[in-house]
């Protein structure tokens, strides 16, 4: 069973505990993306070193390889993967967005020819959770239809239409037990996302994800919105933005009342060379780092700043391509996140908020090359 409370509100922030049957979640929480049920590079112990207690993990593409059975066959997600902690899994929506010309949708669901062998499959919102349920994720995610941004109206319309429909149909599948959470679309339209948020609301649902946003908007429009929207979304259960984002997406997540997040740009950034710190990104190849002996971020107590890992060092590894790059800043960044997000609710639970975010924006907005 899932449970949520607050401990603390800061304007529109929140603080509080997400309780699941493997960990208990303090938010405002970040979790790293395992799309195939790791971390890329790391190991499950070097994440949860990082403070990291909910990943999230794929259903399309677990579902094509290695199967829901033989990971049911292990105990499920977490003992497949060694992951100690929560797990969440999205409901291959996204997938559909991200695949759409491997793709066609109908009532029924979304019919995908795989990208790894050309088979045809169709991922309904029951087939969906059928998935979800053998992976035994604590969080599983309803089938939603994300539309592109700037689509038109009618599109919109449409795709919230079909989600709703979508998420009775996936209540009625889900696993006994599973939590799951319902999606909220509407693009940018904030009456539409108000008026989703509140539909949804009345169904049976332990959460309430904002979906369909950095899918090709402007971040300002994004912020603009989530202003609007997020504040009222149902304050009693927990609010998770999907897919999002930038430190500074995160700060202003947190301020508006999100409890969750997660995102791909830790890790895929890193192995681009791209790392994060307290004063802005950091392009590792940049010449200027080729005899850096300084660490990434002197203020950060990752192991690899900690384990005295050179700037200049990592260049190196980056250049020859050597993966212990790749592993060392990929900790980094993970860890990162995990701090901002932790000092985030630190803010919010002594009722300082609004003026650690200003410091924060300003800092991250400065840059290092």
């Amino acid at each position: 069973m899932l449970k949520f409370h607050i401990e603390n509100t800061c304007g529109d922030a929140r603080a509080g505990q997400l309780h699941t049957p493997h960990a208990i979640v303090p938010t405002p929480a970040f979790m790293p993306v395992g799309t195939q049920a790791t971390v890329k590079a790391l190991t499950p112990d070097e994440v949860s070193a990082t403070g990291a207690r909910m990943l999230i993990s794929n259903t399309y593409h677990l579902w094509l390889r290695p199967g829901p059975e033989l990971v049911a066959q292990h105990g499920g997600i977490q003992e497949f993967s060694r992951w100690p902690h929560a797990i969440a899994t999205d409901s291959g929506g996204y997938q559909a967005f991200s695949l759409a010309e491997r793709c066609k949708l109908s009532e029924d669901g979304f019919a995908f020819q795989s990208h790894l062998d050309g088979s045809k499959r169709v991922l309904s919102p029951e087939e969906s959770m059928r998935v979800q349920g053998l992976l035994g994720s604590d969080i599983a995610m309803q089938l939603d239809v994300c539309p592109p941004a700037g689509c038109p109206a009618e599109e919109l319309r449409g795709a919230v239409e079909r989600t709703t429909r979508w998420a009775k149909r996936c209540l009625d599948a889900k696993r006994e037990g599973q939590a799951m959470f319902a999606i909220v679309q509407g693009g940018l339209d904030e009456a539409m996302r108000v008026q989703h948020a509140r539909e949804l609301a009345e169904l049976a649902v332990d959460g309430l994800a904002l979906g369909g946003f950095s899918v090709g908007e402007a971040p300002p429009a994004m912020h603009q919105a989530l202003r609007a929207v997020v504040p009222r979304v149902d304050p009693a259960r927990p609010r998770y933005l999907m897919g999002v984002g930038t430190p500074v997406d995160l700060v202003v997540g947190m301020g508006v009342g999100v409890d969750v997040f997660d995102c791909v740009l830790p890790t895929r950034n890193a192995r681009n060379g791209q790392l994060f710190t307290w004063d802005g990104k950091l392009a590792i190849k940049n010449s200027r780092f080729a005899s850096d002996l300084g660490p990434i971020d002197p203020e950060c107590g990752c192991a690899a700043c900690a384990g005295g890992y050179s700037r200049a060092y990592l260049r190196h590894l980056f250049q020859a391509h050597e993966i212990l790059g790749h592993r060392l800043m990929s900790l980094h960044n993970v860890h990162f996140y995990q701090q901002l997000v932790a000092t985030g609710r630190a803010a919010i639970l002594e009722g300082r908020y609004p003026a650690w975010a200003e410091l924060v924006l300003a800092r991250l907005g400065r840059g290092r090359g």
